[in-house]
Protein backbone atom coordinates (compact mmCIF):
# COMPACT_ATOMS: atom_id res chain seq x y z
CA UNK A 1 0.00 0.00 0.00
CA UNK A 2 1.15 3.61 -0.43
CA UNK A 3 1.58 5.83 2.60
CA UNK A 4 2.15 9.51 3.12
CA UNK A 5 4.74 9.65 5.81
CA UNK A 6 6.00 12.03 8.50
CA UNK A 7 9.35 10.99 9.98
CA UNK A 8 11.46 12.50 12.75
CA UNK A 9 15.24 12.05 12.50
CA UNK A 10 16.90 14.20 15.14
CA UNK A 11 15.14 17.52 14.65
CA UNK A 12 14.43 17.20 10.92
CA UNK A 13 10.98 16.29 9.65
CA UNK A 14 10.65 15.02 6.07
CA UNK A 15 7.47 14.35 4.14
CA UNK A 16 7.76 11.76 1.36
CA UNK A 17 5.57 9.31 -0.54
CA UNK A 18 6.75 5.72 -0.25
CA UNK A 19 5.47 2.19 -0.67
CA UNK A 20 5.72 0.04 2.45
CA UNK A 21 7.28 -3.32 1.86
CA UNK A 22 5.22 -5.15 4.46
CA UNK A 23 2.58 -3.01 4.11
CA UNK A 24 -9.84 11.68 27.27
CA UNK A 25 -12.24 11.96 26.66
CA UNK A 26 -14.33 11.25 29.68
CA UNK A 27 -16.47 8.20 29.27
CA UNK A 28 -14.34 6.75 26.45
CA UNK A 29 -15.01 3.02 26.17
CA UNK A 30 -11.94 0.80 25.96
CA UNK A 31 -11.75 -2.87 25.06
CA UNK A 32 -8.84 -4.67 26.72
CA UNK A 33 -7.67 -7.98 25.30
CA UNK A 34 -4.74 -8.66 27.65
CA UNK A 35 -2.38 -6.98 30.11
CA UNK A 36 0.83 -7.26 32.12
CA UNK A 37 1.55 -6.53 35.76
CA UNK A 38 2.36 -2.98 36.79
CA UNK A 39 2.24 -0.61 39.71
CA UNK A 40 1.87 2.92 38.37
CA UNK A 41 -0.88 5.13 39.72
CA UNK A 42 -2.55 8.33 38.54
CA UNK A 43 -5.03 10.79 39.94
CA UNK A 44 -5.70 14.49 40.09
CA UNK A 45 -7.85 17.22 41.53
CA UNK A 46 -8.75 20.55 39.91
CA UNK A 47 -9.92 23.80 41.42
CA UNK A 48 -11.50 26.17 38.89
CA UNK A 49 -12.40 29.59 40.32
CA UNK A 50 -13.99 32.56 38.57
CA UNK A 51 -11.98 35.42 40.06
CA UNK A 52 -13.91 38.26 38.39
CA UNK A 53 -16.73 38.70 35.93
CA UNK A 54 -18.09 41.57 33.88
CA UNK A 55 -20.45 42.02 30.96
CA UNK A 56 -19.20 39.62 28.28
CA UNK A 57 -15.98 38.74 30.04
CA UNK A 58 -14.46 37.01 33.05
CA UNK A 59 -11.21 35.99 34.70
CA UNK A 60 -10.51 32.52 36.06
CA UNK A 61 -7.83 30.77 38.09
CA UNK A 62 -7.18 27.05 37.73
CA UNK A 63 -5.15 24.93 40.14
CA UNK A 64 -4.34 21.31 39.34
CA UNK A 65 -2.97 18.88 41.93
CA UNK A 66 -1.26 15.63 40.97
CA UNK A 67 -2.38 12.82 43.30
CA UNK A 68 -0.60 10.01 41.47
CA UNK A 69 2.98 9.18 40.58
CA UNK A 70 5.28 12.13 39.72
CA UNK A 71 4.83 13.49 36.19
CA UNK A 72 7.03 15.56 33.92
CA UNK A 73 4.86 17.65 31.65
CA UNK A 74 1.11 17.99 31.98
CA UNK A 75 -1.89 18.67 29.76
CA UNK A 76 -5.21 19.62 31.32
CA UNK A 77 -8.41 19.42 29.26
CA UNK A 78 -12.00 20.46 29.79
CA UNK A 79 -14.98 21.61 27.74
CA UNK A 80 -17.08 24.73 28.05
CA UNK A 81 -20.80 24.16 27.96
CA UNK A 82 -22.45 27.36 26.72
CA UNK A 83 -20.09 29.19 24.41
CA UNK A 84 -17.40 30.56 26.69
CA UNK A 85 -14.04 31.33 25.09
CA UNK A 86 -10.46 31.82 26.27
CA UNK A 87 -8.99 35.17 25.17
CA UNK A 88 -5.61 35.20 26.93
CA UNK A 89 -3.76 33.09 29.51
CA UNK A 90 -0.69 33.09 31.73
CA UNK A 91 1.46 30.38 33.35
CA UNK A 92 0.17 27.88 30.75
CA UNK A 93 -0.42 27.67 27.00
CA UNK A 94 -4.18 27.52 26.60
CA UNK A 95 -5.87 26.78 23.27
CA UNK A 96 -9.45 26.12 22.30
CA UNK A 97 -11.14 24.22 19.48
CA UNK A 98 -14.91 24.54 19.54
CA UNK A 99 -15.91 23.91 23.15
CA UNK A 100 -12.76 21.85 23.92
CA UNK A 101 -10.03 23.63 25.89
CA UNK A 102 -6.45 22.40 26.31
CA UNK A 103 -3.96 23.86 28.81
CA UNK A 104 -0.30 22.77 28.55
CA UNK A 105 2.32 23.50 31.20
CA UNK A 106 4.67 26.47 30.78
CA UNK A 107 7.82 24.27 31.14
CA UNK A 108 8.81 25.87 34.45
CA UNK A 109 5.72 24.40 36.13
CA UNK A 110 5.53 21.12 34.22
CA UNK A 111 7.06 18.80 36.83
CA UNK A 112 4.57 17.73 39.49
CA UNK A 113 5.58 15.48 42.36
CA UNK A 114 2.97 13.38 44.12
CA UNK A 115 0.81 15.96 45.87
CA UNK A 116 2.37 18.77 43.81
CA UNK A 117 0.27 21.56 42.31
CA UNK A 118 0.47 24.07 39.49
CA UNK A 119 -1.72 27.08 38.85
CA UNK A 120 -2.50 29.21 35.83
CA UNK A 121 -5.00 31.88 34.94
CA UNK A 122 -6.88 33.16 31.92
CA UNK A 123 -9.35 35.73 30.75
CA UNK A 124 -12.37 34.63 28.79
CA UNK A 125 -15.57 35.71 27.12
CA UNK A 126 -19.13 34.55 27.73
CA UNK A 127 -22.69 35.16 26.62
CA UNK A 128 -25.86 34.23 28.44
CA UNK A 129 -24.29 32.37 31.36
CA UNK A 130 -20.89 31.30 32.60
CA UNK A 131 -21.09 27.99 34.48
CA UNK A 132 -17.98 26.39 35.95
CA UNK A 133 -16.81 23.29 34.02
CA UNK A 134 -17.40 20.08 35.97
CA UNK A 135 -15.10 17.56 34.25
CA UNK A 136 -11.34 17.73 33.71
CA UNK A 137 -8.63 15.32 32.56
CA UNK A 138 -4.92 15.52 33.36
CA UNK A 139 -2.74 13.67 30.80
CA UNK A 140 -5.83 11.74 29.77
CA UNK A 141 -6.84 10.76 33.32
CA UNK A 142 -10.15 11.97 34.74
CA UNK A 143 -9.65 14.29 37.72
CA UNK A 144 -11.99 12.87 40.33
CA UNK A 145 -9.95 13.53 43.46
CA UNK A 146 -9.04 9.85 43.78
CA UNK A 147 -6.03 7.75 42.78
CA UNK A 148 -6.42 4.94 40.26
CA UNK A 149 -3.95 2.39 38.90
CA UNK A 150 -2.76 3.04 35.33
CA UNK A 151 -1.72 -0.57 34.86
CA UNK A 152 -3.58 -3.76 35.59
CA UNK A 153 -2.27 -7.15 36.61
CA UNK A 154 -4.86 -8.90 34.50
CA UNK A 155 -7.42 -6.73 32.72
CA UNK A 156 -10.61 -8.59 31.95
CA UNK A 157 -11.16 -9.04 28.21
CA UNK A 158 -14.17 -7.13 26.95
CA UNK A 159 -16.47 -8.58 24.34
CA UNK A 160 -16.81 -5.83 21.77
CA UNK A 161 -18.63 -7.64 18.96
CA UNK A 162 -18.29 -6.47 15.38
CA UNK A 163 -18.02 -2.68 15.14
CA UNK A 164 -20.71 -0.87 13.21
CA UNK A 165 -19.90 -0.20 9.57
CA UNK A 166 -18.95 3.28 8.36
CA UNK A 167 -17.19 4.02 11.63
CA UNK A 168 -13.58 4.88 12.44
CA UNK A 169 -12.02 1.90 14.16
CA UNK A 170 -9.05 2.67 16.43
CA UNK A 171 -6.41 0.26 17.79
CA UNK A 172 -3.57 0.53 20.30
CA UNK A 173 -1.21 -2.44 19.85
CA UNK A 174 0.84 -3.17 22.94
CA UNK A 175 3.93 -5.37 22.40
CA UNK A 176 4.50 -8.21 24.87
CA UNK A 177 7.19 -6.27 26.77
CA UNK A 178 5.06 -3.11 27.19
CA UNK A 179 2.96 -2.92 30.36
CA UNK A 180 -0.69 -2.00 30.07
CA UNK A 181 -1.13 1.70 30.87
CA UNK A 182 -4.59 3.27 30.92
CA UNK A 183 -3.17 6.62 29.83
CA UNK A 184 -2.69 5.26 26.31
CA UNK A 185 -6.23 4.19 25.41
CA UNK A 186 -7.64 7.19 27.25
CA UNK A 187 -5.24 9.58 25.52
CA UNK A 188 -5.72 8.11 22.04
CA UNK A 189 -9.49 8.28 22.53
CA UNK A 190 -9.18 11.95 23.51
CA UNK A 191 -7.12 12.71 20.39
CA UNK A 192 -9.72 10.99 18.20
CA UNK A 193 -12.55 12.95 19.83
CA UNK A 194 -10.64 16.18 19.27
CA UNK A 195 -10.17 15.30 15.58
CA UNK A 196 -13.86 14.41 15.38
CA UNK A 197 -14.75 17.86 16.71
CA UNK A 198 -12.34 19.56 14.29
CA UNK A 199 -13.80 17.80 11.24
CA UNK A 200 -17.30 18.85 12.27
CA UNK A 201 -16.11 22.43 12.68
CA UNK A 202 -14.47 22.42 9.23
CA UNK A 203 -16.95 20.35 7.20
CA UNK A 204 -20.25 20.72 9.02
CA UNK A 205 -20.25 16.94 9.44
CA UNK A 206 -17.86 14.42 10.91
CA UNK A 207 -16.95 10.76 11.27
CA UNK A 208 -18.42 8.35 13.81
CA UNK A 209 -16.20 6.58 16.30
CA UNK A 210 -17.04 3.03 17.25
CA UNK A 211 -18.74 2.61 20.64
CA UNK A 212 -15.48 1.00 21.73
CA UNK A 213 -13.34 4.01 20.91
CA UNK A 214 -9.98 2.26 21.34
CA UNK A 215 -9.49 -1.47 20.93
CA UNK A 216 -6.45 -2.45 23.00
CA UNK A 217 -4.60 -5.29 21.30
CA UNK A 218 -2.11 -7.51 23.11
CA UNK A 219 0.63 -7.83 20.50
CA UNK A 220 2.08 -11.17 19.47
CA UNK A 221 5.71 -10.02 19.73
CA UNK A 222 8.06 -7.76 21.70
CA UNK A 223 9.05 -4.26 20.62
CA UNK A 224 12.30 -5.35 19.00
CA UNK A 225 10.46 -7.80 16.76
CA UNK A 226 8.19 -5.09 15.40
CA UNK A 227 11.20 -2.82 14.82
CA UNK A 228 13.56 -5.28 13.12
CA UNK A 229 11.45 -7.99 11.44
CA UNK A 230 10.38 -7.93 7.77
CA UNK A 231 12.86 -5.15 7.00
CA UNK A 232 14.31 -4.65 3.53
CA UNK A 233 16.31 -1.50 4.26
CA UNK A 234 17.85 0.56 7.04
CA UNK A 235 14.72 2.57 7.80
CA UNK A 236 13.05 0.57 10.54
CA UNK A 237 10.14 2.97 10.85
CA UNK A 238 8.55 1.20 7.93
CA UNK A 239 9.14 -2.18 9.58
CA UNK A 240 7.06 -0.99 12.56
CA UNK A 241 4.29 0.44 10.39
CA UNK A 242 4.19 -2.60 8.13
CA UNK A 243 4.20 -5.13 10.96
CA UNK A 244 1.45 -3.22 12.77
CA UNK A 245 -0.59 -3.07 9.59
CA UNK A 246 -0.21 -6.74 8.73
CA UNK A 247 -1.04 -7.97 12.24
CA UNK A 248 -4.18 -5.86 12.53
CA UNK A 249 -5.42 -6.96 9.11
CA UNK A 250 -4.77 -10.64 9.80
CA UNK A 251 -6.15 -10.79 13.32
CA UNK A 252 -9.25 -8.66 12.71
CA UNK A 253 -10.07 -9.65 9.14
CA UNK A 254 -9.56 -6.12 7.79
CA UNK A 255 -8.61 -5.41 4.19
CA UNK A 256 -6.67 -2.55 2.63
CA UNK A 257 -8.68 -0.47 2.07
CA UNK A 258 -11.83 -1.73 3.77
CA UNK A 259 -15.24 -0.40 2.80
CA UNK A 260 -16.60 -1.20 6.26
CA UNK A 261 -14.24 0.88 8.39
CA UNK A 262 -11.60 3.55 8.29
CA UNK A 263 -8.86 2.21 10.58
CA UNK A 264 -6.35 3.95 12.85
CA UNK A 265 -3.55 1.89 14.38
CA UNK A 266 -1.03 3.03 16.98
CA UNK A 267 1.78 0.84 18.36
CA UNK A 268 4.09 1.38 21.32
CA UNK A 269 7.27 0.56 19.40
CA UNK A 270 9.75 2.46 17.26
CA UNK A 271 13.47 2.62 16.52
CA UNK A 272 15.34 5.06 18.76
CA UNK A 273 15.55 8.47 17.13
CA UNK A 274 13.08 7.63 14.35
CA UNK A 275 9.37 8.15 14.54
CA UNK A 276 6.52 9.20 12.36
CA UNK A 277 3.09 8.68 10.96
CA UNK A 278 1.83 7.18 7.77
CA UNK A 279 -1.56 7.10 6.11
CA UNK A 280 -3.30 6.11 2.90
CA UNK A 281 -7.00 5.96 1.97
CA UNK A 282 -8.73 4.03 4.72
CA UNK A 283 -5.75 3.67 7.06
CA UNK A 284 -3.63 5.63 9.57
CA UNK A 285 -0.57 3.92 11.11
CA UNK A 286 1.40 5.63 13.89
CA UNK A 287 4.46 4.56 15.87
CA UNK A 288 5.43 4.91 19.52
CA UNK A 289 6.14 8.63 19.39
CA UNK A 290 2.51 9.41 18.58
CA UNK A 291 1.18 6.88 21.10
CA UNK A 292 3.31 8.52 23.81
CA UNK A 293 2.14 11.97 22.74
CA UNK A 294 -1.50 10.97 22.93
CA UNK A 295 -0.87 9.61 26.42
CA UNK A 296 0.47 13.02 27.46
CA UNK A 297 4.08 11.96 28.00
CA UNK A 298 5.73 13.52 24.95
CA UNK A 299 5.23 17.18 24.15
CA UNK A 300 2.37 19.63 23.80
CA UNK A 301 -0.99 18.11 22.86
CA UNK A 302 -1.57 20.50 19.96
CA UNK A 303 1.08 18.69 17.94
CA UNK A 304 -0.70 15.34 18.39
CA UNK A 305 -4.12 16.84 17.66
CA UNK A 306 -2.82 18.47 14.48
CA UNK A 307 -0.93 15.34 13.47
CA UNK A 308 -4.04 13.18 13.73
CA UNK A 309 -6.12 15.69 11.74
CA UNK A 310 -3.37 15.60 9.08
CA UNK A 311 -3.13 11.80 8.86
CA UNK A 312 -6.90 11.41 8.83
CA UNK A 313 -6.91 13.82 5.88
CA UNK A 314 -4.77 11.28 4.00
CA UNK A 315 -7.08 8.48 5.13
CA UNK A 316 -9.99 10.43 3.64
CA UNK A 317 -8.04 10.69 0.38
CA UNK A 318 -6.14 14.01 0.51
CA UNK A 319 -2.52 14.38 -0.65
CA UNK A 320 0.06 16.56 1.06
CA UNK A 321 0.02 20.24 0.23
CA UNK A 322 2.92 21.38 -1.92
CA UNK A 323 3.71 24.30 0.39
CA UNK A 324 3.07 25.48 3.93
CA UNK A 325 -0.32 26.90 3.08
CA UNK A 326 -2.23 27.22 6.34
CA UNK A 327 -4.06 23.92 5.86
CA UNK A 328 -3.55 20.83 8.04
CA UNK A 329 -2.24 18.96 4.97
CA UNK A 330 1.01 20.95 5.22
CA UNK A 331 3.42 21.74 8.04
CA UNK A 332 0.73 24.19 9.18
CA UNK A 333 -0.76 21.33 11.19
CA UNK A 334 1.85 22.24 13.85
CA UNK A 335 -0.16 25.45 14.33
CA UNK A 336 -3.31 23.52 15.31
CA UNK A 337 -5.98 24.67 15.97
CA UNK A 338 -5.03 27.72 13.86
CA UNK A 339 -5.19 25.76 10.61
CA UNK A 340 -8.09 25.11 8.25
CA UNK A 341 -8.95 22.95 5.26
CA UNK A 342 -9.25 24.79 1.96
CA UNK A 343 -12.55 24.61 0.11
CA UNK A 344 -10.94 22.33 -2.47
CA UNK A 345 -9.81 19.98 0.29
CA UNK A 346 -13.27 19.96 1.85
CA UNK A 347 -14.79 19.10 -1.50
CA UNK A 348 -12.26 16.32 -2.04
CA UNK A 349 -12.96 14.76 1.36
CA UNK A 350 -16.70 14.78 0.82
CA UNK A 351 -16.37 13.36 -2.70
CA UNK A 352 -13.67 10.88 -1.75
CA UNK A 353 -13.86 7.15 -1.06
CA UNK A 354 -14.75 7.70 2.62
CA UNK A 355 -16.88 10.81 2.25
CA UNK A 356 -19.97 8.67 2.88
CA UNK A 357 -18.63 7.97 6.38
CA UNK A 358 -19.25 11.61 7.34
CA UNK A 359 -22.58 12.71 8.73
Amino acid sequence: MSFYRLMLEGTMRIRVLLTAAAATALGATVAVTAGNAGAAAAGCQVSYTISSQWSGGFGANVAVTNLGDPITGWTLRWSFGVGQGVTQAWNATVTQSGTAVTAVDASYNGTLATGGSASFGFNGSWTGSNPVPTAFTLNGIACTGTVIPTTSASPTPAATGTPATRTVRVFWLRPTDVAYDQRYPDGIAAVMREAQSYYRQELGKTFTLDNTVVEVVAGEHDRNWYITTNCTGSDHYWCVAGNLHQELMRRFGITDPDSRWLCVGEISAEETGRSGGGASPGWVLLSGHDADGAAGVNGAMNRWYGGMVHELGHAFGLPDSTSTDGTPMSASFYDYPDTHFSQAQKNAILAGPYGRFLS
